[in-house]
């Protein structure tokens, strides 16, 4: 096949996707790699990570330049109930192990998964290693509001029990990627808290909070559960047990939503456009969910991710390496290891 050459093409940036993750397996993932090629316009080559004969399979048909897609043997899965630290060290040649290994190694800039979010974070803290600066890498989520524009909730899980120096650290991280992937100039910062005034909440959020007013950050202060959904911020600082919190009850909320306007519709006798709403909601819409602090590029994609979530996760990844993002956060993570020197 023209795409399993072996032959490594020189373009501006090469996108390594785990083919074997997710709860279906190859024909998402290729299928969504197969739509970012043919929709996203940044130069890039894909790189599908995972068992070759069934992503030829998967491929077969396909109308696809042989020069910008190339195939990358693994001769493993790591399943999402295995131990994500020991899996990794117990499956060296797993598509995940072998796709965050592209990227260590040069021959990737970024890597895509939607396998197993421990094993994703373990790979890559492990090969990767974390950014100076960065005590514990965070999940940052992309939450709708009733505004033109998503907040960046982190963490989203990757750590449940935090210090009030990683929230802030958490900050300077989130700031930076709203910078340069989504295009916001001046990012607010916001802080999850049970009330808007500064003694409010527990010890970790009250010292959280007075580092954040002393950051430099565009720091608006905490942000009650309520106004999430509003766009009060721009970043939402939060430990990762409180945001996985958050993160799961917005993954439920479409499906509840469109339940509730498609019945009044139906009463009323009138026309909604229900999918528009559920475009507004759905996690699929904004990719994946970028794992930052670790040196590299790292997108975790749902597990039971559509195509549509793949290809623009892969639109993610892209604008996060054509945007210098992680040398802009070593910078970034540099001056506020400096200040507290």
């Amino acid at each position: 096949m023209g795409w399993n050459t072996g032959t490594i093409v020189e373009r501006s940036m090469r996108i390594a996707l785990d083919a074997m993750g997710g709860d279906s397996g190859p024909a998402v993932a290729v299928r969504g790699g197969v739509e970012a090629l043919q929709h996203i316009e940044s130069d890039f080559e894909l790189l599908l990570v995972g068992d070759p004969e069934a992503i030829e399979e998967e491929l077969e048909g396909q109308n696809l330049p042989g020069d910008r897609l190339r195939i990358v043997a693994a001769s493993e899965v790591i399943g999402m109930g295995e131990p994500p630290v020991e899996s990794v060290r117990r499956k060296p040649d797993s598509s995940i192990v072998r796709g965050v290994q592209l990227q260590e190694s040069g021959e990737a800039d970024a890597f895509i998964s939607a396998g197993s979010t421990g094993a994703i974070l373990a790979a890559s803290i492990l090969i990767l290693g974390s950014l100076p600066g960065t005590d514990r890498p965070a999940i940052g989520a992309l939450l709708p509001t009733t505004t033109a524009h998503p907040t960046l909730m982190l963490d989203a899980g990757a750590n449940v029990d935090c210090k009030p120096q990683q929230l802030e650290q958490f900050a300077h991280l989130g700031h930076i990627y709203m910078q340069d992937v989504e295009g916001r100039a001046s990012p607010r910062v916001g802080l999850l808290n049970i009330g808007v005034e500064a003694e409010k909440g527990n010890e970790l959020t009250q010292e959280a909070c007075r580092l954040l007013e002393e950051s430099g950050l565009n720091f608006v202060g905490n942000v009650e559960g309520r106004d999430i959904i509003t766009g009060l911020c721009d970043v939402l600082v939060c430990d990762g047990f409180v945001g996985n919190v958050a993160l799961k009850f917005y993954e439920s909320v479409s499906e509840y939503v469109a339940h509730l306007v498609s019945r009044a519709a139906a009463g009323a006798d009138m026309f909604v456009d229900l999918q528009a709403i559920c475009r507004v909601l759905d996690y699929a819409e904004y990719g994946g969910a970028p794992l930052l602090g670790v040196d590299g590029v790292t997108i975790i994609c749902h597990g039971d991710s559509p195509a549509r979530a793949i290809r623009n996760a892969v639109r993610v990844a892209a604008r996060s390496v054509e945007s210098d993002m992680v040398e802009h956060l070593r910078r970034e993570l540099a001056e506020l290891a400096g200040g507290k020197a």
